[in-house]
């Protein structure tokens, strides 16, 4: 397939997405990724597309995760996609792994990424956590999303404590 006809179906696929039409999409996606195996846009937009898809499984979409992130391993956007759609999954360490690789390759943006899984962790492991959830992991839970929350703004656990004081 010539690259004009990727680029058309890229862009198709994208306006289908926009129109709620996710089928679609994912279809125009998947004819990418055919084309062309390496297309990372084509795999993380089929993914993005496949959210709301029921019939699609949780480990099928962080598959597609995956393969964008192995086709474009620097891209910290597709990180911090697969570690909030980790987050929503009950999938915390995956989540946190995908996050700080974000960090990672995109420093400027890295509080960014620290604050939203904080957020997200304090917001859904006591969820997903519902059955084990006694005093003891609520406390852990609210330390993993506070040792994040202030890697975001930069700041020692000892600077905190002395600011809270």
């Amino acid at each position: 397939m010539a690259n004009d006809q990727i680029n058309r179906d890229m862009e198709e696929g994208m306006q289908l997405l926009n129109d709620g039409k996710t089928e679609e999409a994912v279809k125009r996606f998947t004819k990418v990724i055919k084309a062309e195996p390496k297309n990372a846009d084509a795999y993380f937009w089929k993914a993005e597309a496949s959210l709301s898809l029921p019939q699609v499984e949780v480990e099928q979409i962080i598959e597609l995760y995956k393969k964008a992130i192995e086709n474009d391993p620097v891209n910290a956007y597709y990180q911090s996609s697969l570690g909030f759609f980790c987050s929503e999954n009950g999938r915390f360490n995956d989540a946190e792994a995908a996050y700080n690789k974000a960090a990672e390759l995109d420093p400027d943006s890295s509080s960014q990424f620290y604050s939203e899984f904080a957020a997200e962790y304090a917001r859904k492991a006591p969820i997903f956590m519902e059955k084990f959830l006694d005093d003891k992991t609520r406390e852990i839970i609210q330390k993993k999303a506070l040792k994040y929350a202030l890697k975001a703004i930069s700041m020692d656990e000892e600077t905190a404590k002395k600011l809270l004081v």
